[in-house]
């Protein structure tokens, strides 16, 4: 018996000398001084640049503690981005889900949506990028068509359109694999929620 013991403890010795298994480190998105996109598994100070996504902290984007409850809702996009960012970092699928537009979605509907967020959450986020609708066809004088812009390509104007929307670029539990959501945007009660 005195034997079992020894060898048990021994074993549960040895146990504690191997390496710990590594984990899949979580992709960063930094701004460069000169305003070029890094991709790095290092922090954006450690490479002389800055995160793209406000994360928490009193002082991150001008916003309160990131723990702490905020009541009322996003009148601006940067005020949505910040809630999303947030809950997203945080794992809390029920802060995202108060950002939600759930008016005129059935129970039904609304369990498909929470396990939609939730799998959200537990992916580590990369960027949240703004979604533009598509720019109509270009005429000439005549007004001939002469541009679809069916290809996405167009002449840059000077008039920015708002988003419709936006893309959540995440990677999956490996680290590596990319992932992405898209939300619509709806503005009701002069807030901005988001739909899938």
């Amino acid at each position: 018996m005195r034997g079992l013991t020894f060898l048990l403890i021994a074993c549960w010795g040895a146990t504690l000398l191997l390496p710990a298994p590594a984990r899949a480190q979580q992709v960063q998105r930094c701004i460069t001084p000169q305003g070029g996109t890094v991709y790095t598994d290092q922090r954006c100070e450690d490479i002389g640049a800055i995160d793209r996504l406000p994360r928490g902290g009193p002082s991150a984007a001008g916003h309160g503690s990131a723990n702490l409850y905020r009541g009322g809702c996003s009148r601006t996009l940067s005020d949505l981005v910040y809630q999303i960012t947030g809950a997203i970092d945080s794992g809390d699928v029920n802060r995202l889900s108060s950002v939600y537009a759930w008016n005129n979605v059935s129970n039904a509907a609304a369990n498909r949506i929470l396990t939609r967020l939730e799998a959200i959450v537990e992916r580590p986020l990369v960027d949240i990028v703004p979604v533009r609708p598509r720019p109509p066809p270009v005429y000439d004088e005549s007004g001939t068509m002469v541009d679809a812009n069916a290809d996405g390509y167009y002449p840059q104007t000077t008039v920015r359109q708002r988003p419709v929307g936006l893309r959540l670029e995440q990677t999956l539990a490996n680290g590596s694999t990319p992932s992405r959501t898209v939300f619509g945007l709806r503005r009701n009660y002069n807030c901005f929620w988001i739909t899938l």
